[in-house]
């Protein structure tokens, strides 16, 4: 367990960008090369709804669209509306001496750019038609399928996890559950900085059993238990004081947040306290720009995108939890806590 408070030397930020942000070019090749996007919108400020009226695009992917042009400094918002900033109209507007949509042609049949058009238009992540949740949890079954699995997790997990456990304030908390906790790693983590803490991870078969293998090579077998259950059947375990969602809502579109924090809520006691942890974007939707590439990936591959601290509070206040604080952790991660009324 001491390794999880070791910490690198060097900082890894542009690494994970570099992989976080690897489809934010492809979005904006979609939109420059096959919708002419900022043409129209130069002649049309318009609404998210109209947005998805003209271009027959669905809306979510479309957020995720403005989201990540608003960063840019491509578009801005004003009561609802969108425009087109100067910058987009010296550089993407058709009519403009300076338009670069002919550079972007390039990627016009680039196999990522056709994917995010297909996705823009059909609402569903380019991997939607080859998912077999049943084809998956077999794969899961094979030693180096699972190892492969774990690994991809753990080697984030060890250095974001520790990140989080250092600033979060869990003073007074006994019982934490790491919901859809993957290997265990931010579990891990949590109770290698607090020593009076102690977790379970709560994930569905099979990789419940890779949690326990991989919390005890930790060598946190004992303060951190593995719980088998799906969160999306049925309720959430009781008998805990601090709940965990971490790099899990972003996979998931907004009716499915609701959902999964609506749980939280009610499996909670009065007092617990909700921690969510994740890449978010600014209250405004403006940034920062690592953050809404993120976004683009996200979009491309789940069902889900990266919520604003503006969304999250929302749907936190509205489901009835109180809000506590946020705080940037690491990689252009941070974390928001709440606690139930």
């Amino acid at each position: 367990m001491k390794h999880l408070c070791e910490v690198p030397a060097t900082d890894p930020l542009e690494i994970y960008r570099a992989r976080d942000g690897i489809y934010g070019v492809d979005l904006l090749a979609a939109g420059v090369a096959h919708l002419d996007f900022f043409t129209w919108l130069a002649e049309n400020p318009s609404t998210l709804g109209a947005v998805c009226a003209h271009f027959a695009i669905h809306p979510r992917p479309a957020d995720v669209m403005l989201t990540l042009f608003a960063a840019m400094g491509l578009v801005t918002e004003s009561g609802g509306c969108y425009h087109a900033t100067l910058r987009a109209r010296e550089h993407l507007v058709r009519s403009s001496q300076w338009y670069l949509a002919p550079y972007y042609a390039a990627l016009k049949d680039r196999p990522q750019t056709l994917d995010m058009l297909k996705v823009l238009r059909t609402g569903k992540p380019a991997n939607w038609g080859s998912y077999d949740a049943e084809a998956w949890a077999q794969a899961m079954e094979r030693p180096e399928f699972a190892t492969q699995f774990t690994a991809a997790m753990d080697c984030r997990g060890v250095y974001l996890g520790q990140a989080l456990a250092k600033k979060v304030n869990l003073s007074g908390a006994r019982r934490l559950l790491d919901i859809a906790g993957g290997s265990g790693i931010y579990a891990c983590s949590m109770v290698a900085h607090h020593a009076e803490l102690s977790a379970a991870v709560f994930e569905k078969p099979p990789v419940d059993r890779i949690a326990r293998e991989a919390v005890e090579r930790q060598g946190c077998s004992g303060r951190v238990e593995v719980i088998a259950g799906d969160m999306f059947a049925g309720e959430l375990p009781g008998g805990f004081d601090v709940h965990l969602i971490s790099n899990v809502l972003h996979d998931w579109d907004e009716p499915v947040v609701l959902e999964l924090l609506a749980k939280s809520h009610r499996a909670l006691a009065p007092g617990g306290l909700l921690v969510v942890h994740d890449c978010h974007l600014n209250v405004k939707k403006t940034g920062p720009l690592p953050v809404a590439q993120y976004s683009a990936l996200l979009m491309h591959s789940t069902e889900g995108r990266c919520y604003s601290l503006g969304e999250m509070r929302r749907y936190l206040d509205g489901i009835g939890f109180e809000w506590v604080e946020s705080q940037p952790t690491a990689a252009d991660r941070s974390y928001m806590a709440a606690r139930k009324l």
